[in-house]
């Protein structure tokens, strides 16, 4: 049979199994999987997830294609200026994984600034000798600026946890328009990038990778954090110099990174595996089942909707 709908992997949840009850002509078939492939000339409606990017020249394999679903908010692996021309929609997950995300960012908050992980490494190693007054000493956060890129939803809820901790939320967006940024508890400073840098001892990334953030933070951007800060991020990895963030946590500049995402995941810079200091996560930021559930729902609301069904 023609496959209409082809999606290139189960999601959690039912929501994909009453799609397919709507839309009987639904395959999955693994990411560029020949069966995948045999699929793309009939299919209108094309689902798959941020690890599988995609081309203009996949489009061209695609004549009947009119709505794309991707299982994530990002959508900086999709061609997106080729899809806009040739009126092919893109539907993605925005909002549903604001808290998933904005816990998982606070969590390696709280193991970078704690050294959780080698206090954990430590006890399973059998070679814990007992309590000790310099121990492990990590780094309090009360009263400290938490520097936030990016004031959406993700950004905003981030700060109202931090700020639950007695840190000072500050931010810095592509707006730039100077205004206050109303984060819930009440109201945070927008700084420019070069002014929001030195006075943070916590960066927390939660902006969106564009043409514009791509490489934002670059070594001598970094190199302007003051000494001891903790670096986060759980947007995109191509917003900062890996390698440059690696030096400067070798060198003791920085007090500690926890990072959720990397540039070209899932391979990873080796130089992570050696890196002190660092947290090092599996892109986890929406992994909850009511997340992934919720956002399952949405993505096949949308694909519905844009084939001219309901689900």
């Amino acid at each position: 049979m023609n496959i209409r709908i082809l999606s290139s992997s189960p999601l959690v949840g039912p929501a994909l199994k009453q799609l397919g009850a709507d839309f009987p002509e639904l395959c999955v078939a693994p990411f560029r999987s020949i069966a995948w492939r045999m699929a793309l000339p009939t299919a209108e409606a094309l689902i798959g997830l941020l690890s599988e990017p995609l081309g203009e020249a996949d489009l061209d394999l695609m004549p009947r294609l009119r709505v794309i679903g991707t299982y994530s908010v990002g959508v900086n692996h999709l061609p997106l200026e080729a899809c806009k021309e040739r009126g092919i929609q893109v539907v993605s997950t925005p909002g549903v994984l604001t808290d998933a995300t904005a816990d998982l960012a606070l969590a390696l908050l709280l193991a970078v600034s704690r050294r959780v992980a080698e206090g954990e490494a430590l006890v399973r190693s059998a070679q814990w000798k007992g309590w000790a007054p310099d121990q492990l000493l990590g780094t309090g956060l009360n009263n400290k600026v938490c520097g936030i890129l990016g004031s959406g939803p993700i950004g905003r809820a981030f700060a109202k946890r931090v700020w639950a901790l007695g840190m000072k939320p500050a931010f810095w967006d592509r707006d730039g328009k100077g205004l206050p940024v109303d984060f819930g508890p009440g109201l945070a400073r927008r700084l420019p990038l070069e002014e929001l840098l030195p006075q943070s001892a916590v960066l927390s990334l939660h902006c969106p990778l564009t043409p514009e953030t791509r490489g934002l933070l670059d070594g001598r951007k970094l190199a302007r954090l003051p000494q001891g800060a903790l670096v986060i991020n759980t947007a995109r990895g191509g917003i900062l110099d890996e390698p440059a963030l690696m030096d400067l946590l070798a060198r003791g500049h920085l007090g500690g990174v926890g990072l959720d995402v990397y540039e070209g995941e899932p391979a990873l810079h080796p130089g992570w595996l050696e890196a002190p200091r660092a947290v090092l996560l599996p892109h986890l930021g929406s992994a909850t089942v009511e997340t992934r559930e919720a956002m399952a729902e949405l993505l096949c609301k949308g694909v519905a909707r844009a084939l001219g069904g309901s689900c």
